[in-house]
């Protein structure tokens, strides 16, 4: 009898094989090749050992850029993360659908996914809309490439197909060969607004397509005519440009550049989840990213995290004077508070950033009557209007420090000096809208 019950259960296993992997898993992510490429995967292991899970594996699937994380947890149950990273839009067609429980994206929601996603809350409030690091989108060449550094223009006019030989930029010779992310992805949705957009161009035709910023640095180490932009944690040995944009200086994506968003290509990383409908497992990644272990992991993948950091400033002979006293003598915070677009309230990253300007502040006993405020803005016909809605931007944020007990030593506006973008497209002029933190 027990041989016949032995040989059933043996016709049966191929049977309940199947049915096992069909499991649920317990937290779907989807979007962004940036983000799921490796720091997704990484953030979840992160997570799972916070948490005492143990044998955690990373597994590719049989699609490209699909990835499962499974573990035991410590009662020795099993748990499976899916995550396919096919750009930033398939998050949030996939949150739409029902199909995902966090929208990864490398660029902020739209307005038309914003109104579709409505029936889930409002993707846009601060409980939603998770900024998890920052990156710079780092223009690429071939190492041996002598070019140092292009502006937003030049590159518009490169991508669109205006500047199509190297002897247009009056180095080398040659065509230029173009390499693009595909449409798909939130990296060249954030190009396409940053430099194509505000010349008014399209990607030319003849450019190459990626889904992933991977491949597209493979192919640009191995093209001496190549130029390509993908995400500053995938040029893995190609040469990186620095930008200017506008009248700004030429900047390179260094992490300091790009921590206060100076960089004229930097961009934040997003987790979108349901403010009403997200899971345990959704809210707690999400919290996990925004941790110091977290920003820890953020950082180790080649983004930036969101640590706050005294950095010393070089001068520079454009500097206003009361400027160029701070340089001497002050150190200025890694981190820009910035505000929603049309509005004087901080956007969603500058409500985090006041808890980490104080915790800062706290720790290194600079809470009283060490911190200066500094405003700026974009151009206005009036300079002391442009001068006093700087100012204006900083005593904004003002008032949120002094809710966690910050007292001031002083409040600057600087209106349209120092603009680390340029003020003829709507999109430079949000980002010279700014408010710095020096402390003494």
């Amino acid at each position: 009898m027990f041989r016949h019950l032995s040989l059933l259960l043996l016709c049966l296993l191929p049977l309940l094989a199947p049915a096992a992997t069909q499991a649920p898993a317990q937290l779907r992510i989807q979007g962004s090749n940036t983000i799921g490429a490796a720091l997704a995967p990484a953030l979840v292991k992160g997570l799972l050992e916070a948490q005492g899970a143990r044998e955690i594996r990373i597994e590719a699937q049989a699609t490209t850029n699909e990835v499962q994380v499974r573990a035991l947890d410590q009662q020795g149950k099993s748990i499976r993360i899916d995550i396919a990273a096919h750009g930033s839009s398939t998050g949030f067609t996939a949150l739409k659908n029902g199909q995902t429980d966090l929208a990864a994206a490398s660029r902020p929601i739209k307005a038309s996914e914003l109104a579709e996603l409505q029936p889930l809350g409002d993707l846009n409030s601060a409980a939603a809309e998770q900024i998890i690091g920052l990156d710079g989108v780092a223009v690429i060449v071939h190492p041996d490439n002598p070019l140092p550094q292009l502006s937003t223009a030049q590159l518009a006019q490169i991508f669109a197909g205006q500047i199509t030989t190297w002897e247009g930029l009056g180095l080398g010779n040659g065509p230029i060969h173009l390499y693009a992310r595909d449409d798909r992805s939130g990296t060249f949705e954030i190009f396409k607004a940053l430099v194509l957009d505000g010349s008014g161009q399209t990607l030319a035709g003849s450019a190459k397509r990626f889904e992933s910023g991977e491949q597209l640095a493979k192919e640009v180490l191995n093209d001496r005519q190549a130029i390509g932009f993908s995400s500053l944690a995938s040029v893995h040995g190609a040469k990186v440009l620095a930008i200017a944009d506008g009248d700004s200086r030429p900047m390179p994506p260094s992490p300091a550049l790009v921590a206060s968003e100076d960089y004229p290509l930097s961009r934040r990383l997003y987790l979108y989840l349901s403010p009403t409908q997200a899971t345990p497992w959704a809210r707690a990644l999400v919290e996990f990213a925004q941790s110091a272990k977290g920003q820890t992991i953020v950082t180790a993948n080649g983004f930036v995290g969101q640590q706050v950091h005294a950095i010393k400033i070089p001068p520079a002979e454009d500097m206003p004077q009361p400027y160029r006293t701070l340089v001497r003598n002050a150190q200025r915070l890694s981190v820009n508070f910035r505000f929603q677009e049309g509005s004087a309230n901080l956007d969603s990253k500058a409500l985090r950033d006041v808890q980490r300007v104080v915790d800062y502040l706290r720790q290194h006993n600079k809470l009283h009557q060490q911190v200066v405020l500094v405003g700026f803005g974009d151009a206005k016909h009036d300079s002391e209007r442009a001068a006093l809605l700087s100012r204006l931007r900083a005593m904004a944020v003002r008032r949120e420090l002094i809710k966690e007990g910050v007292t001031l030593r002083e409040v600057i506006g600087l209106g349209d000096e120092l603009p680390v973008a340029t003020n003829t497209a709507e999109e430079g002029r949000i980002r010279n809208r700014r408010v710095e933190v020096w402390v003494y």
